[in-house]
């Protein structure tokens, strides 16, 4: 069958983001020169431009690709009425399982979120304020968070995704060996549950 234009576009931007995942696995995408990448794939430097702007534009393209399916599937654990405890057990299965299958999209989040580009490094912080804000709304539906505020609400998100997000690390970290990777998801639901336990007694402020 006769590749498209289009899906040759498509094949040339997707050898693109792979090649710049497997030359960040040994470096940081400030380090890396458009000549590295495109030689990488097999282009010339000026047919990078035809996908992305700049390095930098790539590695947003990166960004989105790490988190946008992530935050589907946690929202996903939270549309059907889940207990607190459901949510918490669900939403580690996830994370793991999502970690091992976008393990180079990971580890790619968790360089470039300390040394990456200024663009990118904002990319990341804002899908994380992203989740953040759609556990707040996700949790003020649920029973026992009536009384709280905003406030609190923000507060409690923002520990949760905290703690998955170093759950993610911590996997990363483990890199397959599954004892480990084992009492890193249960050392992850016990301290989501202490930390639920606590917000569950809490008593607003506001």
């Amino acid at each position: 069958m006769t590749e498209t234009r289009v899906e040759r576009k498509e094949r040339t931007r997707r050898a693109l983001l792979d090649a710049t995942l497997t030359l960040c696995e040994d470096s940081s995408l400030v380090a890396l020169s458009l000549r590295q990448v495109t030689k990488e794939v097999g282009i010339v430097p000026t047919a990078f431009y035809r996908h992305f702007d700049s390095l930098d534009d790539l590695g947003l393209a990166l960004v989105d690709e790490s988190f946008v399916s992530l935050r589907a599937m946690l929202r996903e654990v939270r549309s059907s009425d889940p207990t607190f405890r459901d949510i918490v057990d669900r939403s580690v299965d996830i994370l793991v399982t999502h970690v091992h299958q976008q393990r180079q999209h990971f580890e790619f989040i968790v360089r470039e979120r300390a040394a990456g580009p200024l663009p990118v490094r904002e990319a990341i912080r804002h899908q994380v304020e992203l989740a953040e804000r759609e556990l707040a709304t996700d949790l003020a539906r649920m029973p026992g968070t009536e009384p709280w505020s905003a406030s609190d609400l923000r507060v409690l998100s923002t520990l949760i995704v905290g703690a998955m997000v170093s759950t993610a690390e911590a996997i990363l970290v483990a890199a397959g060996r599954l004892d480990l990777e084992r009492e890193v998801a249960e050392t992850a639901r016990t301290q989501l549950r202490m930390v639920l336990v606590g917000a569950l007694n809490w008593t607003s402020r506001a």
